[in-house]
């Protein structure tokens, strides 16, 4: 995807979130979703010949670049269990169920349908579609009302819907252990959380982002000692950034830098 910006002094990412969704699936030997743009090139070159069996997608909500850039060493258990740092550019507007709709369908908005803050299930062809084609065992781990427990659903999987980040990462360690799922999707909710109310670097947003980070550390360690025999794919896969406005607080869905631009980590674990 081309470098975009609307102001000169902008720089986006060169890399879309359009491109994740046929990596996932390619990882796995199934095809990609109908719609879905060609697999991110970074993220193929670094699944090539890994003979990758097992993807976990780790999803904190709202983990900007520009918060990696500035709070470096708070991502410091996410860097030890990383091989591939991966910035990308979300879409428009960068608003969570839109972009987890891109995410997991690889298409952009006026594809996949979700256009706007809103929560329909999404009747585009998606990477658990695909999956579920090709003969695997895709699951959603998700905390309440949240987009990821709603536009996923009216799909032959299984979906875990629990109260808590904390229960949602504890349910993913358990289900990583029982080793019936191809593909578990682990999703967070606290840094967005707190973010808006405190704005994102008031110290319980940032007491979130390093919680984030040290839940995937954790997934990590959980997928190490696991002990059965996969090699799997562990991915740190936000869906949007941030920004502050006025009174403190925290939003996004703008174009702008700080919204646009997010990171990935990817590691595989044998």
């Amino acid at each position: 995807m081309k470098k975009m910006s609307n102001e000169e002094n902008e720089i986006y990412c060169p890399y879309s979130l359009t491109g994740v969704a046929a990596a996932i699936t390619s990882a796995l030997g199934a095809e990609a979703p109908k719609t879905a743009d060609p697999a991110v090139e970074p993220l193929m070159k670094f699944i090539e010949n890994k003979n990758i069996d097992r993807v976990v997608m780790y999803n904190p909500d709202a983990v900007a670049l520009w918060l990696f850039e500035k709070y470096t060493a708070d991502f410091l258990p996410v860097m030890l269990n990383a091989q591939l740092t991966l910035p990308l550019q979300t879409v428009m507007p960068s608003v969570t169920p839109v972009c987890f709709a891109t995410m997991y369908t690889g298409a952009t908005p006026d594809i996949h349908g979700i256009k706007a803050y809103r929560k329909p299930v999404v009747k585009a062809d998606t990477v658990f579609d695909a999956l579920i084609r090709a003969g695997k065992k895709p699951c959603i781990v998700s905390t309440g009302e949240d987009s990821m427990s709603k536009i996923f659903l009216e799909r032959r999987m299984d979906y875990f819907i629990v109260e808590t980040p904390d229960e949602a990462n504890e349910k993913a360690a358990e289900l990583i252990r029982q080793d019936k799922y191809d593909l578990l999707c682990v999703y967070n909710p606290n840094y967005d959380g707190n973010m808006h109310r405190v704005g994102p670097e008031g110290e319980e947003a940032l007491d979130a982002l390093r919680h984030n980070a040290a839940a995937y550390a954790e997934l990590a360690k959980v997928i190490r000692n696991s002990g059965n025999g996969h090699r799997t794919l562990l991915g740190f896969a936000p869906d949007h950034g941030c920004h502050e406005i006025d009174g403190g607080s925290g939003s996004h869905g703008l174009m702008m830098p700080e919204d646009m631009n997010i990171i990935h980590f990817y590691t595989v674990i044998e």
